[in-house]
């Protein structure tokens, strides 16, 4: 998985399926950045192929509507879409 990592403190494992052009997307890296927190990220649209067929495949599971962005923490939550309030509970973060 071609997954790219942003440092940080680490509170949770974090899992971001974004696309580079989605408004939404940059939003939630945005909040994650400002909060500081560790998180792997993955732009779907910027890969090709294969690698591209499988990430969506992942994405499907967790999301079948397949939209962005899906984050993914601790492999049993999912939220989609920019929900501020629901991702800081989510890791705790005031």
């Amino acid at each position: 998985m071609a997954l790219k990592h942003v440092p940080g403190k680490k509170v949770a494992k974090i899992t971001l399926f974004a696309l580079s052009t989605c408004v939404w997307c940059k939003k939630v890296k945005q909040l994650l950045n400002d909060l500081g927190v560790e998180y792997d990220f993955v732009d779907v649209d910027l890969l090709q192929g294969e690698e591209q067929e499988n990430i969506v495949k992942t994405v499907e599971r967790w999301n079948p509507r397949s939209s962005f962005p899906t984050m993914v923490i601790n492999d049993d939550k999912c939220i989609i879409g920019f929900q501020e309030n629901a991702i800081r509970e989510a890791l705790k973060t005031p």
